[in-house]
């Protein structure tokens, strides 16, 4: 294949309790983006199907997949996630997770792919949290080990929250190594150990970002030596994000993603990328910002003809 695979998810629609609608077109809006400015051709785009429910079984309680799957999660549980429940999120959440499993084998066949959803790190095996319902991280590494594909991986999530439900869900697993760079002093309040947790400054720029990944990444990938790289590349470190409490800009987010796929794919390890987490006021803006992923990987792919 001469294009990087993406993985494309449509958009869906939140009803409010209040009557009001919330729209989510940001996975339509990044694909257009992408498209618009010849990032990617519409012959790249896969559009990803819903696992059968046992594929979400490898990770999470069957009652809870069933009570939520079926709008029946009592209050509390439905506020810890912080989505109303409907039949469309339902959908939308489901086909994710088939869209992070479909960019892992993609991965593992040509180097590297690009989720355009993807990164619901929060999601623990009995409930979901911090707007995470099914942990798709998880479920891919889940799938892929059971039918052979991989043995090894290695989860890097770059979001600038702690991924907590996926560093729960591997905790006593040697076969997973889960490696987490976030913001200390931000959600979630009580993290979780992670196999290597980098705990961040709130503030932090461009380059002490940059120093941290480049002390971490190639010895990380030396001692793990994984079948795969599941990498979560959150946009919500950058400095206009409403949740993220670090300060890197446009600029820095693209070399830091430039940097991480350049060095997996330079040593080998195919890289499955999901967009993780980014909040902002303007939604063009954050639109590029989640888009600078894709633009790091298309510029990786065809450096290295894979």
């Amino acid at each position: 294949m001469s294009q990087l695979p993406v993985i494309y998810h449509p958009d869906y629609v939140v009803p409010l309790p209040n009557g009001h609608r919330f729209p989510m077109p940001k996975f339509r809006l990044l694909r257009d983006r992408l498209l618009h400015d010849g990032v990617i051709t519409p012959d790249q785009i896969y559009p990803p199907g819903e696992p059968p429910q046992t594929w979400l079984e490898f990770v999470h309680h069957p009652a809870y997949v069933n009570a939520y799957r079926q709008g029946t999660l009592d209050a509390k549980a439905q506020r810890r996630i912080g989505l109303p429940w409907s039949a469309a999120l339902v959908k939308r959440t489901c086909t994710a997770v088939g869209g992070t499993i479909l960019t892992a084998k993609l991965a593992l066949a040509h180097g590297l792919a690009c989720n355009t959803a993807g990164g619901t790190h929060h999601a623990f095996p009995d409930y979901g949290s911090g707007f995470c319902i099914f942990n798709d991280l998880a479920i891919a590494t889940r799938v892929l080990q059971k039918q052979g594909r991989v043995n090894r991986v290695l989860i890097l999530d770059l979001d600038v929250h702690q991924g907590d439900g996926t560093a729960w869900i591997f905790r006593d697993d040697p076969s997973v190594f889960t490696f987490s760079m976030h913001c200390q002093e931000n959600f979630p309040a009580r993290k979780q150990a992670s196999d290597l947790d980098v705990p961040l400054a709130l503030g932090m720029e461009d380059q002490d970002y940059l120093d941290y990944l480049a002390r971490y990444i190639p010895d990380l990938l030396t001692q793990v030596k994984p079948d795969l790289v599941l990498y979560d590349a959150g946009a919500d470190p950058h400095k206009d994000d409403l949740l993220g409490k670090l300060a890197l800009t446009n600029a820095g987010i693209f070399e830091r993603d430039r940097y991480v796929l350049d060095t997996c794919v330079k040593a080998g390890y195919p890289v499955a990328c999901v967009i993780g987490g980014g909040y902002g006021k303007s939604m063009d803006d954050l639109i590029f910002r989640h888009s600078l992923l894709h633009r790091a990987a298309v510029e990786v792919y065809q450096a290295y003809r894979l």
